[in-house]
């Protein structure tokens, strides 16, 4: 089995004061993929940028304390790659991958975007680039027997059942028509599946963000935005997925909560 975790920290730094570094001495994953790191692997606390019997590997951003990705794995990966190949987003701290045994898995954030501004335009730019990168990952993965997943933050609600308040975000960034129609594309086009609505077909979220207004969390009034985007095969071997909610809004260490979903990995003949 392969049990992996997304979540966006909100800042790493803080959220290890808050109670992330103690969910990670509980946690039985295999891999974590963080996002929203916001630091400098030399700012990280020792036992936060390499924690003992974990290798990690960071993506900061060149504009200081935004975004920023990361990747801790039990097993040493057999090859590490920031960045997609793009001129504009390879620096920004928006996505890093790792190989493991028949596996790349990647950690993404995706800008969230902001209607009407130039973040609303940044977004769009990527998304442009990233989905042949997705399509072309998936390819050459395929050829050399290998499957995909994508974890993180893609900061899009896909389907009304992925937000409590969708008609309210009809016109925001996260639930546009256009970014809707892209992840639609992701799945039907370049070939990769929503683990985590497969495994919860039918049902409203279950969500992974509750802004830190109001009493969003208190009432689970979120958004299901952190998502496990894997290659079909990959997808079919989901056999458990869970949003680990905290259990009141004063034990949070961040605005997201983990996302943790389970694989049955094993070849032909291993039980």
């Amino acid at each position: 089995m392969l049990t992996v975790t997304s979540v966006n920290v909100n800042g790493l730094r803080a959220a290890a004061r808050k109670g992330w570094a103690e969910w990670l001495a509980g946690t039985a994953a295999d891999v974590i993929c963080l996002q929203e790191v916001r630091a400098e692997p030399a700012q990280l606390p020792d036992g936060v940028r390499e924690p003992e019997g974990w290798h990690a590997v960071h993506a900061p951003a060149a504009a200081k304390g935004r975004a920023g990705v990361s990747v801790y794995s039990r097993r040493a990966p057999e090859a590490v790659r920031t960045g997609f190949g793009s001129e504009e987003f390879d620096t920004a701290g928006r996505y890093a991958e790792i190989d493991l045994p028949g596996i790349t898995v990647g950690s993404l954030y995706l800008p969230s975007g902001e209607v009407g501004t130039e973040r609303q335009a940044e977004k769009e730019r990527f998304m442009a680039e990233f989905l042949p990168y997705l399509a072309g990952l998936r390819e050459r993965a395929a050829a050399g027997g290998r499957e995909v997943l994508v974890c993180g933050d893609w900061n899009i609600a896909h389907r009304e059942a992925d937000l409590k308040n969708w008609r309210a975000n009809r016109k925001k960034a996260g639930f546009l028509p256009e970014e809707r129609a892209w992840l639609t594309r992701v799945y039907e086009e370049a070939g990769y599946a929503d683990v985590v609505r497969e495994l919860h077909p039918g049902v409203d979220g279950p969500y992974s963000w509750w802004s830190y207004r109001g009493r969003a969390f208190d009432n689970d009034s979120g958004w299901r935005i952190d998502l496990h985007v894997a290659t079909r095969p990959l997808a079919e071997r989901a056999v458990k997925a869970e949003v680990e909610r905290a259990a009141s809004h004063d034990l949070r260490w961040s605005d997201h909560a983990p996302v943790t979903v389970t694989y049955d990995v094993r070849g032909p003949g291993e039980g």
